[in-house]
């Protein structure tokens, strides 16, 4: 183990990355972002362990339907089977590793390899369980007939779940259940999956899923959408001005008011010990937007007091919208627009980028054209809000990789020290709107923690209690 300086470039060693995220400083080495035997790290201790979302059951909506997806390094086959049960199944033959499935989508009964014809079943209807092992050419005259099949099925993901439709899958069979690891940042997974009236599980997806590279880490993707409000104006400027929003020319892009935003009071930032984030609270609640077009104020206006009236019922908060960022890798908006990204890594410095846009199932279709094409005009390859982004994560990771640069670790200094206490478990906020990198602070702190290959009962042990909230610095419980 390495015993790395944090402010010096690193051997191609195992590396102890705790060493190189100070949360009590508030610095952040840059080799985080730009080191291959990190990004190694990374896909051996943290994709493999984590929660990690995988697609939407509207993508697999009939028997034998499959979506191809991926977590960390892995691809994967987001299957239904004929008794409707959802499964992740590794998209890798048992015999010599390839593929079984190169579409994007489809459906079928079975995967047969390409390669030398072994065949995999998709809906248990030929085998015991789904994704066991159908057919093997020339298994008598190759095997004796000694071939024990049942050993030899796809491999299956053991933890899977669907959360009001969002499927999440993690391949630790020890790790936590999905709802300790998402803990009170449920609120925030609610709002993306219930429709904008409030019913629950009320979204599906459009199809078809953007996905596109950067140069760029994947780690200042997710950090940039859990909390990251500093760079909206500096960013932002132009796609500001141009009007892409809901109320068109003159009007915010995300529909509110400007005396709604991000410089009003009453929103703050919230921050997750287990290292997911928001950009809001839980009280942060604004109406939706008013549109450019009467019909479409009206329609979101009433699925609006529906929601209120609603969750008011049911003493459900109204707040909660986002951006926000699952630990690790999937960010997502609950508002305008209502969007899912998954950051792929590819290597230290490239992502594969995947979007996913979401709808009300019962949204009229003048709704559904209207939210497509704003959706198209935000985000995606194409989006004039994306583009601002990746152009920031590519010259970021670009000009961090020099000899020099690297000697040099990054400021994370907003709001340290102030955080401010919350009602949410093992949560804090920032002590003010747009400044506070509290959130970014616990994010890398738990990635570490994780990078670092601690054991499930170390890393729950740590995550106990979020001594922020009783106002300690970051490390005083421990001493």
């Amino acid at each position: 183990m390495s015993t790395t300086s944090h402010n010096q470039p690193v051997a191609a060693e195992t590396v102890n990355v705790r060493d190189l995220v100070d949360v009590q400083r508030g610095e952040i080495s840059r080799e985080i972002f730009i080191n291959e035997q990190i990004h190694r790290q990374e896909l051996e201790n943290l994709f493999p362990r984590a929660w990690l979302f995988v697609g939407h059951e509207s993508q697999v909506p009939n028997p034998g339907d499959f979506f191809s997806s991926w977590m960390g390094s892995d691809p994967v086959l987001l299957t239904r089977d004929d008794q409707g049960e959802i499964h992740v199944l590794l998209n890798s033959c048992r015999h010599r590793g390839m593929r079984v499935c190169r579409y994007d989508e489809g459906n079928t009964m079975k995967f047969t390899c390409p390669y030398h014809a072994w065949s995999y079943s998709i809906d248990g209807s030929l085998v015991a369980v789904p994704g066991d092992l159908h057919g093997v050419p020339h298994l008598k005259a190759a095997y004796s007939g000694r071939l024990e099949k049942e050993k030899w099925g796809l491999v299956r993901c053991p933890k899977v779940r669907s959360y009001k439709g969002l499927v999440f899958a993690n391949w630790d069979a020890e790790a936590p259940e999905f709802d300790d690891y998402v803990g009170d940042f449920h609120w925030w997974l609610d709002n993306l999956a219930d429709a904008f009236d409030g019913t629950e599980g009320g979204t599906e997806v459009f199809r078809g899923v953007h996905k596109w590279r950067i140069k760029s880490n994947w780690k200042f993707v997710s950090e940039n959408f859990l909390g990251d409000t500093y760079h909206g104006a500096s960013t932002h400027a132009s796609v500001e001005a141009v009007g892409i929003g809901p109320g068109g020319k003159g009007k915010r892009r995300h529909g509110e008011q400007q005396n709604q935003g991000g410089f009003s009071k009453g929103r703050m930032k919230t921050s997750f010990r287990l290292g997911h984030g928001a950009s809001d609270n839980l009280d942060y609640e604004i109406p939706y937007p008013t549109f450019a077009e009467d019909e479409l104020t009206e329609y979101f206006r009433q699925a609006w007091d529906t929601r209120k009236q609603k969750l008011d019922r049911e003493e459900r908060p109204l707040g909660g919208r986002g951006p926000a960022t699952l630990f690790p890798n999937m960010s997502f908006a609950a508002g305008f627009p209502r969007t899912i990204l998954v950051a792929h890594p590819v290597s230290p410095t490239e992502t594969e980028v995947w979007r996913w846009y979401l709808v009300d199932k019962s949204a009229p279709d003048f709704v559904r054209a209207w939210l497509r094409r704003y959706y198209m005009r935000y985000a995606g390859p194409a989006g004039m809000t994306e583009q601002d982004d990746m152009e920031n994560w590519d010259y970021a990771t670009e000009s961090s990789r020099g000899v020099v640069a690297r000697r040099f670790p990054y400021n994370y200094q907003q709001g340290l020290g102030e955080e401010q206490p919350s009602e949410l478990d093992r949560a804090v906020h920032s002590n003010h709107a747009i400044a506070g990198e509290v959130n970014a602070r616990a994010f890398y702190r738990r990635w570490a923690e994780v990078v670092d290959g601690l054991s499930w009962p170390e890393l729950n042990k740590l995550a106990e209690i979020d001594e922020r909230a009783s106002g300690q610095r970051v490390g005083e419980a421990d001493a």
